[in-house]
């Protein structure tokens, strides 16, 4: 009996510390990202960024309004949400379930189903992928679109760069979102992701949004829907198996874990 007590308290510890970590690494604001005076941070990083735009002028792209438009800024300390991120706190699948409330949005796939459902038959029928794999994608990656992320993609990869975080992964990024603007006449600072990058319902990276990315409305949820069944026929083709795109989505065996057993309890109905 004992030992039971033992072990479901620091069963409990696990998870505090996991929502914990969960909440401001994901769910803090893009402005309370840097406690730094903005013009500082850029001094402070201004060789960086100087190189930084030598390299975008030889692909292309002048960086030097972008660095001069108010909005612009350092997200000083952007490597700890990475590090901290669940997939990397999180010892067991249940665990993990949990922070990403399982239960409440397995509960609400037949809702999202229900209300898009000429634009799943559609996703279904041109990509053969099933609408609750779909929906599951989007719950897991957005709450169906609800939660998409308050921080800006630009500032993100330059932030990365400065910090040399995963600094040739941020700079490949940075050049197809800066492709990715240019074609589609974007405002760059008008655009929103998480605090990894990622933009809309989908949670596309920039070279998943040029590549794989249905439409031109990064708002629109029939947009949103097509691209992820595009991105999931795409490599399940390479791999051969749903599971096997799913996880290319998040390379988490947690995340793919969660995800097919949404869709398979959601289309159960259990």
């Amino acid at each position: 009996m004992m030992q039971q007590c033992i072990h479901l308290l620091k069963r409990s510890t696990i998870l505090i510390l996991i929502t914990l970590i969960t909440l401001f690494t994901i769910v803090l604001p893009a402005d309370s990202a840097s406690g730094s005076d903005p013009e500082q941070l850029s001094e402070k990083y201004s060789e960086q960024l100087a190189e930084l735009a030598r390299y975008m002028k030889q692909r292309g792209f002048d960086l030097e309004p972008h660095y001069e438009d108010s909005r612009f800024e350092i997200y000083e300390g952007i490597s700890n949400r990475f590090t901290g991120s669940p997939e990397r706190s999180t010892p067991t699948l249940d665990e993990y379930k949990e922070i990403l409330n399982f239960e409440d949005k397995t509960s609400r796939i037949a809702e999202f189903i229900d209300r898009y459902q000429d634009h799943l038959s559609s996703a279904e029928e041109t990509y053969g992928i099933s609408r609750y794999v779909i929906s599951a994608i989007l719950a897991v990656e957005s709450d169906f679109g609800r939660v998409t992320g308050r921080y800006n993609p630009f500032n993100v990869y330059v932030s990365m760069i400065a910090e040399d975080y995963r600094s040739t992964f941020a700079r490949a990024q940075l050049e197809e979102l800066l492709i990715f603007a240019r074609d589609r006449q974007l405002d760059i600072f008008e655009m929103n992701s998480s605090y990894a990058g990622a933009m809309t319902a989908a949670q596309f990276i920039p070279y998943s949004l040029n590549r794989w990315f249905v439409g031109d409305d990064l708002t629109d949820m029939s947009d949103n829907i097509h691209s992820v069944a595009n991105y999931l026929a795409h490599f399940k083709k390479i791999t051969g198996t749903i599971d096997g795109a799913v996880h290319r989505y998040n390379p988490s065996t947690l995340y793919t874990r969660t995800v097919l057993d949404m869709a398979n309890k959601a289309e159960s109905g259990d």
